[in-house]
């Protein structure tokens, strides 16, 4: 039986949610606060990773009901978003082991490499220590796959519409399980059978009155860099673990992008209200990400960092709250690495809407796991 949807939020996840619940024959309307493109939340820009390389072998999988999904995006669109140049991660062998170990069990490949191997390939990288190689990762063009998947999910009947803020969102009680009212900032009072609410950085605001069991969540502007260099689009995406020649929690992250070499520490940035924070980037972060670059990354030599920022929002174990209360799916938390899995993802808030069970992983009132 076909349902009537609302998604609120236009980002990566509500996009993605958006384009499957399309897919299944289910009315959607799409309700974004702000205008197409905008780089207010979590899902702008040119660039994010694609890995499938997870110490926790349920987001290797994730990542592998993903890579399909984002090629099957690609063909409905019309719109190249994904491209495989491999990666490499560095550093701590005990966090290498691990990955090697998942990706295996996964029955897809990857390959030790030495320092000296890896600068011989990618000159531009310095390896920690030891490195893991495995091909199929690379890089997610954020904007172009926002959308695409809006696109997608309007050829198959979806009705978009931007600059609508929805302000209260009501559970009505009708029979069959519920029923919504969400009323926006213009007075209109829209009904549904479900909603579906990716609000990204706006969650914790937003959630706690509609939905019980949520952990809590860290709202932080991150500060990475472009390294503005001719080779970028050829560098693979790496990661470098901390805890061998390189001690700074979290670890950081790099890829090639259309506008450099980006580089940026995991979960690091201050807490930010995301409608009233300053987005001028922190010169002591710039300098940090600088300084990491003149040790680590001879390719990017000589050039001048490009500082940008945007929104992580971090739930204490890093697992992402993809799950069901009634007629409201919830998709939030996604802690600066969810990006990947978007249209697996869309995949899992249409199950929920549909009245399947989720992954007990990510369920509201969960008990947090350490990391």
């Amino acid at each position: 039986m076909a349902l009537r949807v609302l998604v609120v939020g236009g980002g990566l996840m509500g996009a993605a949610a958006a384009w499957r619940l399309s897919v299944r024959g289910h009315q959607v309307t799409v309700l974004e606060r702000f205008g197409p493109g905008h780089d207010r939340g979590s899902s702008y820009g040119t660039s994010r990773i694609f890995r499938l390389a997870y110490a926790e072998p349920s987001y290797t999988e994730l990542a592998l009901r993903a890579l399909p999904l984002w090629r099957r995006l690609e063909e409905e669109s019309g719109q190249s978003v994904l491209t495989l140049t491999g990666a490499v991660d560095h550093g701590l062998p005990e966090a290498l082991d691990r990955l090697a170990g998942v990706l295996a069990g996964a029955g897809r490949s990857a390959r030790r490499l030495s320092p000296g191997e890896v600068a011989d390939r990618w000159p531009g990288l310095r390896a920690d220590t030891s490195a893991l190689y495995h091909p199929d990762a690379g890089r997610v063009h954020a904007d172009d796959a926002v959308g695409a998947l809006l696109k997608a999910a309007g050829q198959r009947g979806a009705e978009v519409r931007h600059g609508v803020r929805v302000t209260e969102i009501r559970h009505t009680g009708r029979t069959g399980g519920g029923g919504v009212t969400v009323v926006t900032d213009a007075h209109e009072a829209l009904t549904a059978d479900a909603v579906v609410v990716a609000v990204g950085g706006w969650a914790p605001g937003f959630l706690p009155d509609l939905v019980s069991g949520l952990p809590p969540m860290r709202v932080t502007q991150e500060q990475p860099v472009h390294f503005p260099v001719p080779d970028a689009l050829d560098w693979p995406s790496f990661i470098h673990h901390p805890g061998a020649g390189w001690h700074v929690p979290g670890g950081l992250y790099g890829l090639g992008s259309v506008d450099g070499v980006k580089i940026g520490l995991h979960g690091v940035g201050p807490v930010v209200d995301p409608d009233d924070r300053d987005r001028t980037p922190d010169p002591a972060a710039v300098e940090r990400l600088r300084a990491y670059a003149e040790e680590w990354l001879p390719g990017v030599a000589g050039t001048e960092p490009t500082p940008l920022t945007c929104l992580y929002t971090t739930t204490p174990d890093e697992d992402f709250v993809i799950d069901r209360r009634g007629p409201v799916t919830v998709l939030a938390g996604f802690s600066g690495h969810g990006f990947k899995f978007g249209p697996a993802i869309g995949e899992l808030a249409a199950d929920l809407v549909e009245g399947r069970p989720g992954m007990a992983r990510f369920a509201l009132g969960r008990t947090a796991r350490g990391r």
